[in-house]
């Protein structure tokens, strides 16, 4: 929880930063760019990301054997993902000619790659430390600062450069921490045939993570295809502010992993149910407080990144609703990738195909009735919300059929919190012109303040204190079958 606030503390200044610096234009440029390298990554980590801790819990292997295995998959992985970005660079600037050495930004493959395998490997051991800095300190300020330098340097590839940089300088913090509680490996070589067996078991889990990933950002390439850049700089900004509450979800992920896997290896159901359950009430509960909060005052948090933003303030609205109304499949899912990973893809795959048909077809009915430019550029969102709104209950269906109980709660405090709060924000919205600065700068604390005050006054129960306050222990190992 520090380090999502931490992440968030350090997010904001790099938006404001390349927003005002840089504009929609540079910023739009930097998304797609951003975007290519990011999917290239994913790929080649071929899903260890989740993988990796499965095949920890399920060898008699030294671990450090098994984490250096992993890093020549991604290693390999992330050199064909490069070799073709550096040689066909247009791949990354779609819409702008490639000058320089701007091709060789795919380089940051790599660290991205290995750093994801290494803090997975400590999220095994429950190192979280580690990933809450590298990934909210070290990352996020490096890009902050850098993207500030670089602006006197280059404003056109200032962003890309900085991006490189926070890449390089969260693998340093990632490595650091690895070598001191794995340790290098003795008497390791590199086994083809584990390396292969890794590899194809994955392939399910680098699935479902692709699917998952383009489910966030392929409405961010189609704008890349259908609009100028200007517009993906303007909605990509709107996204950033949105994925904040779908970050808080992964900082449960270290916790709620390891607890399912072993629940798993028991073959309790039940409990993974009530897990899923209990987290994904306080996961959902809190990006609604993020929701309520950014969307009341959109206006006038868009208009802080830059005057030429505020137009995204409705797609803002749709995106931090579309993050809320996915919650529940995306926890769900967390459970879905070990017990039932095949269909779990399935859906996935269907979700995202139904998104891009939206997609499409929501712009050109859009460009069709001659609606202005902003409402055409969230088009995209309105179709992820309701793709992932039809996901998610898909997915929370299959996890309650497998597991034989209820993996959904939404307690009567979660609805109060949300009218509470609107109240609050809408009292400050209608304040008088001269006082618009008070939206903000105490709006939004208010809004904060009283939604997390009723949630936890009226639905914090002494197992929700527990969560708080345990971690699962490791050491569980995953049953050697495992269901379709």
């Amino acid at each position: 929880m520090l380090g999502f606030l931490m992440r968030l503390a350090a997010r904001l200044p790099f938006l404001f930063i390349a927003g005002r610096a840089y504009g929609p234009d540079i910023v739009g440029r930097y998304a797609i760019a951003v975007l290519v390298i990011e999917f290239a990554a994913l790929v080649a980590t071929l899903g260890l990301k989740r993988g990796l801790a499965q095949a920890l819990a399920t060898t008699e292997r030294p671990h450090n054997h098994v984490v250096f295995d992993a890093l020549v998959v991604a290693m390999i992985g992330s050199g064909i993902a490069a070799g073709v970005l550096i040689v066909f660079p247009q791949i990354m600037f779609p819409n702008s000619p490639v000058q320089g050495m701007e091709r060789f930004v795919a380089l940051a493959v790599f660290a991205t790659a290995a750093s994801d395998v290494v803090l997975a490997a400590l999220a095994y051991r429950h190192n979280v430390k580690a990933s809450v800095t590298a990934r909210a300190v070290v990352e996020p300020w490096t890009i902050s600062i850098a993207a500030l330098g670089f602006s006197y340097i280059s404003a056109r590839d200032g962003l890309i450069f900085a991006y490189a940089a926070s890449m390089a300088a969260a693998l340093a913090a990632s490595l650091v921490p690895f070598v001191k509680e794995y340790g290098l490996p003795r008497e390791w070589r590199p086994r083809p045939a584990d390396i292969w067996a890794l590899t194809r078991r994955n392939a399910p889990l680098a699935g479902a993570d692709t699917i998952e990933w383009a489910t966030r950002n392929v409405d961010r390439f189609i704008l890349g295809l259908m609009f100028t850049p200007a517009v993906v700089g303007i909605y990509y900004m709107a996204q950033q502010v949105a994925s904040v509450p779908q970050k808080l979800k992964t900082s449960f992920d270290p916790i709620l992993g390891p607890v399912i896997t072993q629940s798993l290896a028991a073959g309790d159901m039940p409990a993974i149910a009530n897990q899923v359950r209990q987290v994904g009430f306080w996961i959902i509960g809190a990006q609604a407080a993020l929701a309520v909060m950014f969307s009341i005052p959109a206006s006038g948090v868009m208009g802080l990144i830059g005057p030429q933003f505020t137009v995204g303030a409705g797609a803002l609205c749709v995106l931090l609703a579309a993050e809320v109304l996915a919650s529940p499949g995306s926890v769900c899912e967390t459970a879905l990738v070990y017990i039932a990973r095949v269909r779990n893809l399935v859906v996935s795959v269907a979700v995202l195909l139904l998104q891009i048909g939206l997609s499409f077809a929501f712009i050109l009915i859009a460009r069709a009735e001659n609606l202005p430019a902003g409402y055409q550029a969230a088009a995209p969102a309105v179709a992820l919300a309701i793709s992932l709104t039809i996901g998610s209950a898909i997915k929370a269906w299959m996890l309650w059929r497998i597991t034989g109980a209820r993996v959904i709660s939404v307690r009567p405090s979660f609805f109060a919190a949300i009218l509470v709060a609107s109240l609050v924000g809408a009292a400050f919205m209608s304040l008088p012109h001269e006082y618009e600065w008070a939206e903000l700068s105490l709006g939004m604390p208010a809004i904060l303040i009283t939604y997390l005050y009723v949630i936890i006054k009226f639905g914090f129960t002494p197992e929700d204190r527990a969560l708080f306050r345990k971690m699962p222990a490791a050491g569980a190992t995953l049953p050697v079958g495992e269901k379709l």
